[in-house]
């Protein structure tokens, strides 16, 4: 019996595929909307497709969508053994790792982070001059779906490497657990969930510091022209988003990720759900890694000044957080595994565990 997941995974894989195909042929066509290259979008320069136009780039996204179709409707037949089901198995993966970690830059992160920052703050006119739509223009939108469509890919993916392997669909489990097991998950988990908690508040540290007036790793003239917008006061907003992220971290590792904690009023000592840690953690966990594997490639290619105005502004201790994002995102993926596989008890379908 197949999880319910799996067949929604492989329904949103499908509408995905076709209605980028059709869209590809749009845009190939000259139809309004291609949010990728430097006429269409105006933070190009940070995307791995700034020098994509139009016409190529509909006929090369048309193109994928078609091959998912195609991928989708062979992982839906089940091939369980030999060469057809590696080759869609792998089509999968590296659909879902192109949607997910390279299509994205660190927009999608800092639109998900400013959003309820906007929205307490616009009754009292602040961030000034910043509106919900500005952080959420249409190639910010268009990278969110492809997330969407990415995080799709990984379930049929995860779903074809089960069957594959002879697991049981629901829970994954073949025989023994090994280092899957609740105890072993426990061990390696508390180390990842540290990783997963101290790269946030490295982060943290500087804003705060500029917040406080102290310009840790960036110029004095940089920071004095921050310090005059107010730049440093929405820098620490995100600084505290990042360390309340850290302390619901460790949550997955801690006893009280488990149970509500006495000082919830109506909750304390009830059952945490475990998908209430599992989507939010694994969600910020993909943002942060597109968004860290951005500063990476900009850097790698020596193009950081030529990108961001501010770059030779910036310094090592302040670029520092940014480049240990991908870090980050692998330590809490990693520790939201760990978590799962504690929490997660006797398979109904299977019955192991």
């Amino acid at each position: 019996m197949s999880p319910p997941w799996f067949s929604w995974s492989l329904r949103i894989a499908t509408i995905w595929s076709l209605g980028y195909a059709a869209l590809g042929v749009t845009w190939m066509l000259g139809g309004p909307g291609f949010p990728f290259g430097r006429a269409n979008d105006p933070s190009a320069e940070i995307t791995a497709f700034s020098g994509l136009e139009a016409d190529v780039g509909g006929a090369v996204i048309a193109g994928l969508g078609l091959v998912g179709g195609l991928v989708v409707l062979t992982l839906a037949r089940r091939p369980a053994r030999g060469p057809v089901r590696s080759a869609t198995l792998g089509s999968a993966w590296a659909l879902a790792i192109l949607l997910i970690l390279v299509v994205p830059d660190y927009r999608p992160l800092l639109a998900t982070a400013y959003a309820p920052i906007i929205l307490v703050g616009a009754p009292f006119g602040w961030p000034p001059d910043v509106a919900l739509g500005d952080v959420f223009p249409w190639p910010v939108v268009n990278q969110l779906v492809c997330i969407v469509g990415g995080v799709a890919w990984a379930g049929t993916a995860i779903a074809s490497g089960r069957i594959g392997r002879g697991a049981c669909l629901t829970c994954g489990r073949a025989g023994e657990e090994g280092w899957t097991s609740p105890s072993s998950a426990t061990r390696w988990g508390r180390w990842v969930t540290a990783v997963a908690v101290a790269i946030p508040l490295l982060y943290a540290a500087t804003r705060y510091a500029w917040a406080l007036g102290i310009p840790l790793g960036i110029s004095e003239s940089f920071f004095r022209e921050g310090q005059a917008i107010g730049l440093w006061f929405a820098g620490a907003a995100l600084a505290s988003l990042a360390v309340g992220g850290a302390l619901l971290t460790t949550g997955l590792a801690l006893p009280w990720g488990t149970r509500f904690p006495s000082w919830i009023p109506r909750l304390a000592g009830h059952r945490v759900p475990p998908l209430l840690a599992i989507v939010p953690a694994t969600v910020v966990a993909l943002l942060v890694t597109s968004a860290g594997l951005m500063f990476v490639r900009i850097l790698l290619a020596g193009a950081f000044t030529d990108v961001f105005e501010f770059g030779a502004d910036v310094g090592w201790v302040a670029l520092a957080p940014e480049l240990l994002w991908p870090v980050w995102g692998v330590a809490l993926v990693a520790a939201t595994l760990a978590y799962h596989y504690r929490r997660r008890g006797r398979c109904e379908v299977c019955g192991r565990g």
